[in-house]
């Protein structure tokens, strides 16, 4: 591979089971040691930029948060040649400027799930391998981004923090609470270990979240699921918008090199 990322992976979450201005050249499908990802791998251009697409959820949206194959999506686009991965989540909102139909563009995470395959380095292995998690998300990429999006007038939040929960179910009002004490900007339920399974094996990290709801308890009322879908149809457009234009940049970034 040359010293450019090259081709871009992209996982989309709820409201992004396909992506709109792919110029798609093929799909396939990939097996990995750890079994078949959420779905075909689609080949692509956006904006002129060589893209892999994969639909975390798989198409139609039929796996629920804590039955996604994490490990299989990841190591099918490590194995298709990407090493830059934008996540793109869908988010409820907890500080007080991350409200329904919001941008963010985290740069911290804490991991609340449980139960879920997480790592690569386990099994026959000839040693324990520990990797440095500090900064979860890459920089330079969040730093194209976070320039797509200014330059071309889309509002979003560029720091947060994300609390990954387990899932299906949403939270509690109190789990809430605990998570605001804890730090937490935003809650989500695919952030981890996708995050972490991408730095295992070296590829740039970045997650894109739409905020689609206040979280629990955040307001008197309850989270209906009109209000998730009004959400993401206002703001899958800057979604897009940042996707689009940021390409040509993340293409450029050059390969993280492997671990010893």
């Amino acid at each position: 591979m040359s010293d450019g990322g090259g081709v871009v992976g992209i996982i989309g979450g709820t409201g992004l089971t396909t992506l709109s201005g792919l110029e798609i050249t093929g799909t396939r499908t990939r097996e990995t040691p750890w079994g078949s990802p959420s779905s075909v791998l689609t080949d692509g251009h956006l904006d002129g930029q060589p893209v892999v697409f994969l639909s975390r959820h798989g198409n139609p949206h039929r796996i629920p948060p804590h039955q996604v194959n994490y490990r299989a999506n990841i190591k099918a686009l490590y194995d298709a040649g990407v090493r830059t991965v934008i996540g793109v989540n869908a988010v409820g909102g907890i500080h007080p400027d991350m409200g329904p139909a919001c941008v963010v563009i985290p740069d911290q995470i804490i991991d609340y799930t449980w139960g879920r395959a997480g790592t690569f380095f386990e099994g026959d292995l000839e040693q324990v391998t520990h990797i440095d998690f500090t900064w979860p998300y890459d920089q330079e990429a969040r730093n194209i981004m976070m320039q797509a999006a200014k330059v071309h007038g889309v509002p979003f939040a560029g720091f947060g923090v994300y609390g990954a929960t387990q899932g299906p179910r949403l939270e509690t009002a109190a789990e809430i609470r605990r998570m605001e004490r804890d730090g937490c900007d935003l809650v989500g339920m695919t952030g981890m270990p996708e995050a972490a399974l991408a730095a295992e094996l070296c590829m740039r990290y970045v997650c894109l979240g739409l905020v689609v709801n206040w979280a629990a308890g955040k307001t008197e009322q309850i989270i209906t699921m009109a209000e998730i879908e009004a959400a993401i149809d206002q703001g899958m457009s800057g979604v897009r918008r940042i996707l689009e234009v940021s390409m040509a940049g993340l293409g450029k970034l050059k390969v993280l090199p492997q671990s010893s």
